[in-house]
């Protein structure tokens, strides 16, 4: 126990209350010698049940409670609260890891029109309330608390003077008036949770957002409660008394994205861990997340659950830029989207190709709204709206996505792409991206760049390009991302912003991470990771093949100028055609939406062939890749212009194997403005 005689402890077992000077505590959680299921009262000797995920940590003296911001909660049952009709004090030690959802209790017993409470806002603010009369009375701090620091918090009621917020010993607010408290009755008595499902704060559509549960995201220690009102002297000295010497408990929280450093290319399935407290709601068992990374590079792609594996690119210092999928909306539940689907019900990832020549993951969701209703549902059959998404990697740290519907199923209004960089805990938009944030292209090679500026005009007097259809996002990386769009889609939101901005936080912590049931939260302070900027969004090209409606774009993080997109746009817009020459190889075409050539084989016995890309000025060479139907399980020797490539270097090789038979995934390394002639041949037995 804390600094307790032998007496006091008689007291205690004995269910008396005790006195420390002239202070009166009728509860006192200490948080020493914590069980598994409850916390003492060392006032009364209750065991008080303590409920969700939580952890013992080091406090300010002693043992603390660190609660997970969701799901913990201590419980008072009514028949234990003490009984206050006068004067009190409620204070408590709190390090907040980050700041509450809204208005979250440090100790509330109260009911509709009875009772008091001490809680902490949504952005640091303390506050004491208590009915009184026929109302509630509320008396707010003048200054907020920060996180990753221990502060002492007090609230005290005198019926003759008010209501008094202290912070660290010292007065930070004051109502003033004259009353007596209404006491709750057969009402539970509750610590650092709401008592009840509440609405997040800030929100952008109330009808979007739901009720949820949550908890302080924070270290409690030292709870007491006294049956008189405690002096600004008193409380100094208490504060003076306990003030700790370390810092708070609180490790860092970054973005997963795996092992630093390059790795060899592929896919891989892995458990991310982001911070404790988030990582033990999910009911997954091993592997839940994909990672994809790349041999030359740092960079990687990572599909985790944070995101609701919403793929983002992740730059070399670990700077995340997402893109917003496919999202639908109406006037009575907000927005149908993957950001919605807080615990990945329908939201799921898997690797369909995993070889030295690429990587194919794929992604399917359905867009659902914060009530968790499924997009333009069939009365017949129960279906809503369904996307799967594809993502073709290749070696050179670029990739397509191809995402797809049932042809209908979508409807509108709806978008397809909005880019999105992240910021995690502690960043601001500054942090991320640079003044002049984007640069835009047309494949004539006319640009145009927006940047964070004081007073922007809302619709942008700069000349914009003709069919803008690609760019890149100066991100504060070495490598940036860029998004490559095929012609004829139509690029919006092209402006300046406001320079202010970068010394914020990002903008909406709806998502990621969040597992509040909200359609839209602005965030205010940088304790949380969130989103931002959200421009420019795009409309594409969409294409209609069988019952599939499609659409395909070019993405990648590379350390490239930009100047370098162009021929690389146009290698996949424009790509070169590839004509047989000899062998038994025949070409199906190019397709665009998997950045590859289609070849069947004849003769997979005997398999060979002499091929021509016929790449120019206007269809540059910017890498290959040729997909072999039917080639066999042999592994050819690879030539360019009749020169032997060595594999690894001018080449990759990889083999797919399905109950049909065997594809050969051969990856061309190479760059060229005129035609290059390649050559597959089996080796000499």
């Amino acid at each position: 126990m804390k600094k307790i005689s032998w007496l006091l402890m008689c007291m205690v077992l004995l269910g008396t209350n005790w006195t420390y000077g002239e202070e009166t505590v009728v509860a006192h959680w200490t948080f020493d010698g914590k069980t598994t299921g409850d916390v003492t009262d060392a006032a009364m000797g209750t065991a008080d049940p303590i409920t969700g995920n939580f952890r013992a940590v080091t406090g300010v003296s002693g043992e603390a409670v660190k609660f997970d911001g969701y799901t913990t909660m201590v419980t008072k049952k009514a028949a234990d609260v003490p009984v206050l009709d006068s004067a009190f004090t409620l204070e408590a030690w709190v390090a907040l890891a980050a700041f509450p959802w809204s208005w979250c209790p440090v100790v509330s017993h109260a009911q509709d029109n009875a009772g008091y409470a001490l809680e902490i806002g949504p952005a640091g603010e303390v506050a004491v309330k208590v009915f009184s009369g026929s109302a509630w009375r509320t008396c707010i701090s003048l200054i907020n608390i920060p996180v990753k620091a221990w502060t002492h918090v007090a609230g005290v009621f005198d019926p003759e003077t008010g209501l008094t917020v202290f912070i660290n010993g010292r007065e930070q607010g004051r109502l003033e008036f004259q009353g007596r408290l209404i006491p709750a009755h057969r009402t539970d008595l509750i610590l650092g949770s709401v008592p009840q499902p509440a609405k997040p704060a800030y929100i952008h559509r109330p009808f979007g957002t739901i009720p949820g549960w949550y908890s302080l995201d924070a270290i409690l220690d030292e709870v007491k409660i006294h049956d008189h009102s405690l002096s600004g002297t008193i409380l100094q000295q208490d504060y003076a008394a306990a003030k700790p010497s370390l810092p708070p408990d609180i490790p860092s929280r970054v973005l997963p994205s795996g092992p630093a450093g390059p790795g060899r290319f592929g896919a891989y399935y892995t458990h991310l861990k982001y911070h404790w407290e988030w990582d033990d709601m999910w009911r997954t068992a091993e592997h839940p997340d994909v990672v994809v990374q790349f041999d030359d590079s740092p960079v990687r792609v990572v599909f985790w659950r944070g995101t609701r594996y919403s793929p983002a690119w992740v730059t070399e210092n670990n700077l995340w830029m997402a893109d917003q999928s496919v999202e639908a909306w109406n006037d009575e539940e907000g927005c149908f989207e993957h950001m919605q689907d807080r615990h990945c019900r329908y939201s799921h990832v898997r690797i369909i190709e995993n070889t030295p020549a690429r990587v194919v993951v794929h992604w399917r969701y359905a867009p659902i709204s914060a009530h968790d209703n499924f997009w333009r549902v069939d009365p017949r059959t129960g279906w809503g709206c369904w996307v799967d998404e594809y993502y073709y990697f290749y070696p050179d740290r670029a990739g397509i996505r191809k995402y797809t519907w049932e042809k209908g199923s979508l409807g509108r209004p709806r978008q397809f792409q909005e880019t999105i960089p992240l910021t995690g805990p502690g960043q601001t938009q500054g942090d991320v991206i640079h003044e002049e944030y984007v640069t835009i292209a047309n494949l004539a090679g006319e640009t145009q760049t927006f940047s964070y500026i004081d007073n922007p005009l809302r619709k942008t007097d700069k000349p914009i390009p003709s069919d803008p259809m690609i760019q890149m996002h100066n991100l504060k990386a070495r490598n940036k991302p860029f998004i490559i769009f095929e012609p004829g889609g139509e690029m919006h939101y092209l402006r300046d912003m406001n320079i202010e901005a970068l010394s914020r936080s990002g903008s909406c912590s709806h998502w990621p991470i969040g597992q509040m049931c909200c359609d839209g939260r602005t965030q205010r302070t940088t304790d949380r990771a969130a989103s931002f900027l959200g421009f420019p969004i795009t409309d594409p090209v969409i294409h209609e093949d069988g019952t599939r409606s499609w659409v395909s774009s070019l993405y990648g993080l590379n350390d490239v100028s930009f100047d370098r997109l162009l021929p690389l746009a146009k290698s996949w817009i424009r790509a070169p055609k590839l004509r047989t020459v000899s062998g038994s190889v025949k070409s199906q075409g190019y397709d665009f939406s998997q950045r590859a050539y289609k070849l069947v084989n004849a003769d997979p016995q005997y398999p060979s062939t002499d091929l021509v890309l016929e790449a120019g000025p206007e269809s540059p060479l910017r890498n290959a890749c040729l997909v072999i139907k039917d080639w066999g399980d042999s592994t050819p020797q690879v030539l360019f212009e009749g020169e032997l490539q060595t594999e690894g270097k001018g080449y990759r090789i990889g083999h797919i194997r399905n109950l049909e038979g065997t594809n050969l995934l051969l990856w061309i390394s190479k760059e060229s403005s005129s035609p290059v002639e390649i050559s597959l041949i089996l080796p000499a037995e």
